[in-house]
């Protein structure tokens, strides 16, 4: 199995940003995540908030690429 699991963050001083990014996303999106278990959210609703996720992180690197 790949060394680097889709669970693992590979700059571990980033895990709070993400934390509270994934929060934070949640708080828009109307998703009721909170920390520990959140086994009674749907795959619609996880899915929603790791998109976001996705969708904020790539805006932010192209921000930073482009010097902005």
């Amino acid at each position: 199995m790949n060394q680097n699991s889709s669970n693992q963050v590979n700059v571990p001083e980033a895990r709070a940003a993400l934390d509270n990014m994934k929060f934070e996303i949640a708080r828009e999106l109307g998703v009721n995540l909170k920390p520990g278990y959140n086994g009674d959210l749907t795959s619609r609703e996880n899915g929603y908030v790791g998109g976001y996720m996705v969708k904020r992180l790539i805006e932010q690197a192209e921000r930073q690429m482009a010097g902005k």
